[in-house]
C-alpha cells in the first residue's frame, strides 16, 4: 500500500475525526486521499495560524487530540505563533507539514527548509519521516506523545515522495493506556496534615483541574478547608466555578502583586498548573515569608519544578482531591471545622462587598459614550443565553467579562495561553466544531482580531454558527497600560504620547470585512442597542459579527 493511505488510516485509527488545515502543493496527497475517508472532516483555513489555534481550541473544547495541516518551510513559520499557544496550552494537537520531495535535499528547493528544527523549539517532538515504513510507527508514537501528561503538540515533516512510496507496514492500532496515577496514601496524609495545620489556608488552580474534571472535587474540597480560590494569570478554562463564593480572581502579572493576593495566608495548595507566569520581574517570591507551599501535579514533570515544596503530589487530579478532601474530613477537628465555616462565611462577605463595589462601578460607568467596558460587558451578559460558552479574547475587558459572567466549569469559557494575540476567533472555530450544541460566542478586541480576521471566511464556508463580537476601542489598550507599568518600574524619563498603538486613520471596518467573507454584521455604537444586537446574531443562528464601539483608555 502506498503511504499516504497508512497516513490516512493512522489519523482514522487514533480516533482523529477532524483535519484544520490550509492546503498546498505538497499535501496533495492528503487531500487527494479525503474523498477515501469521509469520517475525516476538513476544516479549510486561509492561514496556517488560524488552523493550529482551531485545532488547538478543538483539542480543548473535545479532551481528543487532533490534527493540524500545513504547507512546507513558510506555512510552519506562519503557524509557529499558534503552535507556541497551543504548546502553553498542553493541547494534544499532531501537526503535520508536506515537505518537498527528499530527492530534491541538497539542492535547496523553493520552499525547503529544515522543518524539524524550525517546530522543535514549541513542541513536545519533532521528526520527519524518511520512508514509508516509518509512517506508522512515528504516528503511533506523536499520538502518545501528544497525550502524554502534561499534554502538548508534535510536529510530524512529511516528505511528499515518502508519501508516494509502497510500505506493508500498516497503520498501528492505538496503545491503550491507562495513565492516571492514583495518589500516594502517604502523599496524601501528609499534605492532609498540612491542610489540616493551616489557619489561612489558599489554593490556586490552573488548567489540568477543569481537564481532568476535577471540579466538583476542588469545590469540594475548598468548602471542607475554608480557602479562596485564585486562578492562574493567563488560563484556558474556568477550573472552579466563578460564582462560588471562595472564588476570588485571577492572579496578577508579578510576583510581588501575587504575594500582596496571598497576604495572610499560612499555606498555599497550587494545583494542576505552570506556576507562575509573570509578565513583569519583581523583587522575591510568589509566596509570602513562612508560608507552606504544596502542590498536586498529573505528572513529576511540573511538580516542584519553580518552586521549593513542603510536600508535593503526583496524582490524577479528582481522585487526589477526593481523597484529601476524604482525609481532611476524617482528621477534621471540631475546632478545625468551626474555622473553616468562618472562613467560607467571610470569603462569602468579602464577595458580596466586592460585588457591590463592581455594581457602583458599573452605575458610575453607565452612561459614558462610546460604551465603558463595564456596561458593555454587562450588555453582553444580557443579550446572550445561559448555556453560551465564551471564547475569550477581550484583553482589557476580560476582568469585567469575568464579574458579569459566571463560568459553571468546563466548557463554559475558553481563553488562550502563552500571551500570543489572534486566538480567539481562530479558536472560536474549533470549540464550535467540539461543541456544535451550544452557542459559541468569541469576544476579542479589535487589534486582536486583526490578527485572524480570516478565520470568518472559515466559519461562513462551514456554516459554524459563531457569533464574533469585536470591541473597537480603535487601539491596543493592553499595551498603553503596560507603557504605564514600563515607566513606573523602569522611570525612563518619557513622558510623550503612546507611540504606534493606535488603529486610526484609516480606521477598521469590521462590517464590510465581515461582509468581504461572507459574514453578516453590525456596528453597534449605543450601550442600549448591544443586547438587543447579541440576541439577533445567536438566533439567526449562522455565522454573525457585532462590533462594538467602546471606550479607549482615559
Amino acid at each position: 500500500m502506498r503511504g499516504r493511505r497508512v497516513l490516512m488510516e493512522s489519523f482514522v485509527s487514533h480516533g482523529v475525526r477532524h483535519i484544520f488545515g490550509n492546503p498546498g502543493t505538497t499535501e496533495t496527497p492528503l487531500l487527494d486521499s479525503l474523498p477515501a475517508y469521509p469520517q475525516l472532516e476538513y476544516v479549510m483555513a486561509l492561514h496556517e495560524g488560524v488552523a493550529v489555534s482551531a485545532a488547538s481550541f478543538y483539542a480543548q473544547a473535545s479532551g481528543r487530540p487532533t490534527v493540524a495541516n500545513v504547507h512546507v518551510a513558510p506555512g510552519l513559520g506562519n503557524a509557529i505563533g499558534s503552535i507556541y499557544g497551543a504548546f502553553k496550552a498542553n493541547s494534544p494537537v499532531v501537526v503535520t507539514a508536506g515537505q518537498q520531495d527528499t530527492r530534491l535535499r541538497l539542492n535547496g528547493p523553493v520552499l525547503g527548509h529544515d522543518l524539524v528544527a524550525m517546530a522543535a523549539p514549541v513542541t513536545k517532538w519533532s521528526v520527519q519521516i524518511e520512508r514509508a515504513d516509518e509512517i506508522a510507527p512515528i504516528l503511533r508514537r506523536a499520538f502518545k506523545v501528544a497525550t502524554d501528561a502534561p499534554q502538548g503538540p508534535v510536529f510530524v515533516s512529511l516528505p511528499i515522495n515518502v508519501l508516494e512510496q509502497e510500505t506493508s507496514v500498516e497503520a498501528a492500532v492505538p496503545d491503550r493506556l491507562w495513565r492516571a496515577a492514583a495518589p500516594d496514601p502517604k502523599g496524601v496524609a501528609e499534605l492532609a496534615s498540612a491542610l489540616l495545620k493551616s489557619q489561612s489556608p489558599v489554593v490556586v488552580t490552573g488548567d489540568d483541574v477543569a481537564r481532568s474534571g476535577a471540579t466538583d472535587a476542588l469545590v469540594a474540597l475548598v468548602e471542607a478547608i475554608g480557602a479562596p480560590v485564585w486562578f492562574e494569570g493567563l488560563r484556558h478554562h474556568a477550573s472552579f466555578p466563578t460564582g462560588h463564593p471562595n472564588y476570588r480572581a485571577s492572579l496578577p502579572g508579578d510576583a510581588a502583586q501575587v504575594r500582596k493576593a496571598f497576604e495572610g495566608a499560612d499555606l498555599v495548595l497550587l494545583l494542576g498548573g505552570p506556576f507562575f507566569e509573570d509578565i513583569w520581574f519583581t523583587e522575591g517570591g510568589h509566596i509570602p515569608r513562612g508560608a507552606a507551599l504544596i502542590q498536586v501535579e498529573v505528572s513529576p514533570e511540573r511538580l516542584a519544578l519553580n518552586h521549593r515544596l513542603d510536600a508535593g503530589l503526583v496524582g490524577e487530579l479528582a481522585a487526589s482531591l477526593a481523597a484529601l478532601t476524604a482525609a481532611v474530613r476524617a482528621g477534621a477537628s471540631a475546632e478545625f471545622k468551626a474555622a473553616a465555616q468562618r472562613r467560607n462565611g467571610t470569603l462569602a462577605e468579602t464577595r458580596a462587598r466586592e460585588k457591590e463595589a463592581y455594581k457602583a462601578r458599573l452605575e458610575k460607568a453607565w452612561n459614558r459614550e462610546p460604551p465603558s467596558m463595564p456596561r458593555v460587558t454587562a450588555e453582553l451578559r444580557r443579550g446572550l443565553p445561559d448555556d453560551v460558552v465564551i471564547v475569550d479574547e477581550s484583553i482589557t475587558a476580560s476582568l469585567d467579562l469575568a464579574r458579569a459572567f459566571d463560568y459553571r466549569g468546563f466548557g463554559d469559557y475558553f481563553g488562550g495561553r502563552g500571551g500570543g494575540i489572534g486566538q480567539g476567533l481562530a479558536g472560536a472555530i474549533g470549540v464550535k466544531v467540539a461543541m456544535p450544541d451550544r452557542p459559541v460566542v468569541a469576544v476579542s478586541g479589535d487589534g486582536s482580531a486583526m490578527y485572524s480576521i480570516q478565520a470568518l471566511w472559515t466559519a461562513a464556508h462551514h456554516k459554524l454558527a459563531i457569533v464574533f463580537v469585536v470591541l473597537a476601542n480603535r487601539e491596543y489598550r493592553i499595551l498603553k497600560h503596560n507603557v504605564d507599568v514600563w515607566r513606573q518600574n523602569f522611570q525612563p524619563g518619557t513622558q510623550h504620547p503612546y507611540q504606534q498603538m493606535d488603529l486610526a486613520g484609516p480606521a477598521l471596518d469590521f462590517v464590510h470585512l465581515a461582509a468581504g467573507m461572507g459574514v453578516e454584521a453590525v456596528r453597534v455604537e449605543k450601550a442600549d442597542d448591544i443586547a438587543p444586537a447579541l440576541a439577533k446574531a445567536v438566533a439567526a443562528n449562522r455565522p454573525y459579527l457585532v462590533e462594538i464601539a467602546i471606550e479607549g483608555k482615559r
